[in-house]
């Protein structure tokens, strides 16, 4: 994983290329010389930020369809409410 620099005036013209650097590591994108910015891919920025999955991603994991699942019957007993 290597790190890349480019100017923020080079970015703009190859913005392709850029993204391309990308899948290689970081990009730093420079202001006058100095590091403004950082291009990275959204698995690595996800990896960075240790994103969580959501319900919907968990619900839809592969081989759950897989799983026996039989839960026991119960039986609720209803009884009146004392208010004094």
């Amino acid at each position: 994983m290597g790190i890349s620099t480019i100017s923020s005036r080079s970015f703009n013209q190859q913005v392709s290329a850029a993204k391309k650097l990308a899948e290689n590591g970081p990009v730093y994108i420079t202001d006058r010389g100095e590091p403004a910015h950082v291009l990275m891919t959204f698995q690595e920025y996800k990896k960075l930020t240790g994103t969580r999955r959501n319900i919907q991603d968990a619900l839809s994991m592969a081989g759950v369809a897989d799983i026996d699942f039989d839960p026991q019957r119960v039986n609720i007993d209803f009884r009146d409410v004392d208010f004094s």
